[in-house]
């Protein structure tokens, strides 16, 4: 039997990048899915090559209306909702506090929680009248680890995984289980999308975006020295979204090769002996 066998999965921001990757690995074991998203065209052929198994809805998740439509689809497609995978995102480039963009900090919380609460607002009641679900919210590491994320971005996610502990709390005696996943740096278009390219040409920019990973991040900040992927944040949501994750809730799946626990050991093994060398003068 396949891990997801007979489940329902709606997973947003799903036409490209981590949300499709996480759509055809929940197909191949066994879900139907629902893939929303904005780019309708995308969304239809991603239908289409998965088969009978996917539906595609267009969906803004700043958008209440259409959120609500979008859970009513996959119950009136599937018949129920196991699953909500809350993944939709935007950049919002980096900022100094005395130049922040009020309007882009709005459409940034918009997106990233604003979104997520309007869905699990339309989530829970169906999941409550089965006895179960799952809610997987798509956080990052920066909401955790300030630094290397720009304000808005790091901010919203922050509160999105607060928020999370706060409806799991809520749900968890309805046999609703919530859980965020933090990626580190993965390999997709997002980074040039978030610097304002072309969604379509941003998504064939994932070896750039390894290339960029690799130089700058692997050296300095991860202690696992490989570049993450879209099947890693994958496999982690498929972990959380099957029965094997069914005593976990409220928790912060962080898939970030290491970064948040610490600076990598080649990083700082300079700094630590030139650190020690100020006690071996004086002694």
């Amino acid at each position: 039997m396949k891990t997801l066998e007979g489940k329902v999965a709606v997973i947003t921001g799903s036409t490209s990048g981590i949300g499709a990757r996480t759509a055809e690995l929940f197909v191949a074991e066994g879900a139907r899915v629902v893939i929303a998203g904005r780019r309708e065209e995308k969304g239809r052929q991603m239908a289409r090559e998965l088969g009978d198994a996917a539906s595609f809805i267009r969906t803004d998740v700043t958008s209440e209306r259409d959120v609500e439509a979008m859970i009513a689809h996959a119950v009136q497609t599937f018949g129920r909702l196991d699953c909500l995978i809350n993944n939709a995102g935007i950049g919002s480039g980096y900022q100094d506090i005395a130049k922040v963009d009020l309007q882009r900090f709005d459409a940034t919380i918009a997106v990233h929680v604003r979104g997520p609460l309007a869905a699990m607002k339309y989530a829970v009641p169906v999941m409550t009248s089965q006895g179960n679900g799952s809610i997987i919210n798509v956080a990052s590491v920066n909401g955790v680890r300030a630094g290397l994320g720009g304000h808005y971005y790091s901010v919203a996610k922050a509160a999105l995984i607060h928020l999370t502990r706060c409806v799991a709390v809520e749900v968890g005696e309805k046999g609703i289980r919530l859980n965020t996943i933090s990626p580190g740096p993965i390999a997709t278009g997002a980074f040039r999308k978030g610097g304002g390219t072309n969604p379509d040409e941003a998504d064939n920019s994932i070896e750039i975006a390894k290339r960029a990973i690799a130089d700058v991040i692997l050296p300095r900040y991860q202690p696992l020295q490989r570049v993450g992927t879209m099947d890693d944040i994958a496999q982690a949501a498929l972990f959380l979204a099957s029965d094997a994750s069914r005593f976990v809730s409220g928790v912060d799946l962080l898939v970030d090769g290491g970064m948040s626990a610490g600076w990598p050991i080649g990083a700082v093994r300079e700094d630590r002996r030139r650190f020690l060398t100020h006690f071996d003068r004086a002694s």
